[in-house]
């Protein structure tokens, strides 16, 4: 991505210490760093902390460097504004158009995308003045994250803890590849998710695995959720990712597991998104003691048997009436050509074989699709239509994979 300009305010509140690092991804990211601290955040972290990180002179009033005007030229020359924290009060003075202070003049000169992180307690979250608020910015197409839930200031907790750092960089970073807004329109919505790879036991050590990171489903939730949606994530074998804001997950392990929970949460759900790399096979016998070399228990052979097809299950019971709230359903193929046709040949032939509304196709192999960052591919659609999806972060190809399914929904298909 070329070098953009990026100003990051930092309003005043306990968590203004993780704006140190969301300043630090993006400047590594390669971004031209502006932070316009308020006075209370200064209270909290130092400025020259933001300038060392930075790289430029920190100020708060709008009668710093005047012959400069960076009331104005900042807010007109950035192409993304992000603000973390974002206190109640921010969020009030945001709204009212209050310009007392260089953070709010640049937000009313500022034309580029604007991308708020609350962070405050429950009460001030829930209270329904900054609900009105966050609605209002939401409506002038401003990008409110959700917060994330967890411990606040003391022994609190609750909904309104800042989204860690990594997640609101990845935001950043996806209203910067966007040629477009993100949109705040799966109000209402409960979408199910699928993530990562399932892990079949053969002993009590060993099992059968795939490369699947679960770094794209977890986008497609992540993504969803910030867009309003109510998103249940099933989560396999992940390494280590951190649950996304605004979330609920449940981890599970094999492919059996995998489909309980989705026969548990599929009924209330509008939309079931597969991203799981599910195994195909399990061992058909999974041994209680490890299997050594050498001795009785070493195998000559392993047999196994067919797991269910949790994508297909899901698409007769929507047939058979099981599921009357699923209005779409959306799974993944990771192929590879072969003499008999290409990835897409193969991609139709399993849309047609599936029957599900969506079908995301990748193409893998070496650095492609698993355990990587980008992605590209295709999105096939039940009614005929093929459309590429472009080379970029996997969060930008979640995005543009929400933008369908919001489509799907708001033509009525079902």
């Amino acid at each position: 991505m070329s070098r953009k300009r990026v100003v990051v305010g930092v309003a005043g509140g306990i968590a203004a210490y993780k704006a140190c690092s969301v300043v630090r991804q993006l400047a590594e990211a390669g971004h031209d760093v502006r932070v316009i601290p308020t006075e209370s955040a200064l209270k909290f972290v130092g400025a020259a902390t933001f300038e060392a990180l930075s790289g430029h002179k920190v100020h708060t009033g709008v009668f710093d460097e005047v012959p400069e005007v960076p009331h104005v030229r900042l807010g007109q020359e950035a192409d993304l504004v992000v603000i973390a924290p974002t206190t109640a009060d921010l969020l009030a003075r945001a709204v009212a158009g209050r310009a007392d202070d260089l953070l709010t003049a640049t937000l009313l000169t500022a034309r580029c995308p604007v991308l708020f992180a609350p962070a405050m307690h429950t009460e001030m979250w829930l209270h329904p003045a900054t609900a009105d608020n966050v609605a209002t910015l939401r409506k002038r197409g401003a990008v409110v994250l959700e917060p994330a839930s967890g411990r606040l200031t003391g022994a609190d907790t609750g909904p309104g803890r800042l989204p860690e750092p990594e997640e609101i960089t990845t935001f950043a970073q996806l209203l910067l590849e966007r040629s477009d807004a993100l949109p705040f329109d799966l109000s209402g919505v409960k979408m199910l998710v699928t993530a990562g790879g399932t892990r079949e036991p053969l002993d009590p050590v060993r099992f059968l695995g795939n490369r699947s990171s679960g770094k794209q489903g977890y986008a497609v939730a992540r993504v969803a959720a910030q867009r309003g949606a109510e998103v249940t994530l099933v989560a396999g074998n992940t390494a280590g990712l951190a649950d996304p804001a605004g979330v609920h997950v449940e981890h599970i392990g094999s492919a059996a597991q995998l489909r309980d929970a989705v026969s548990k949460h599929a009924p209330d759900a509008n939309v079931l998104v597969m991203a799981a790399a599910v195994a195909d096979f399990r061992p058909a016998q999974v041994a209680t003691t490890k299997l050594k070399k050498g001795g009785a228990s070493e195998p000559s052979a392993i047999d196994l048997v067919r797991n269910d097809d949790v994508l297909a299950g899901a698409v007769r019971a929507r047939a058979d009436g099981q599921l009357p709230n699923m209005a779409a359903i959306v799974g993944f193929a990771a192929e590879t050509g072969d003499a008999t046709g290409d990835v897409l040949f193969h991609a139709r032939a399993k849309l047609a074989r599936k029957g599900c509304d969506l079908l995301v196709v990748n193409a893998v192999g070496e650095g492609r699709a698993f355990e990587v960052d980008s992605n590209d591919g295709w999105l096939l659609g039940a009614d005929g239509t093929e459309a590429a999806l472009e080379h970029g972060s996997k969060t930008l190809m979640a995005s543009r994979i929400v933008d369908a399914i919001g489509a799907l929904l708001h033509s009525g298909m079902h």
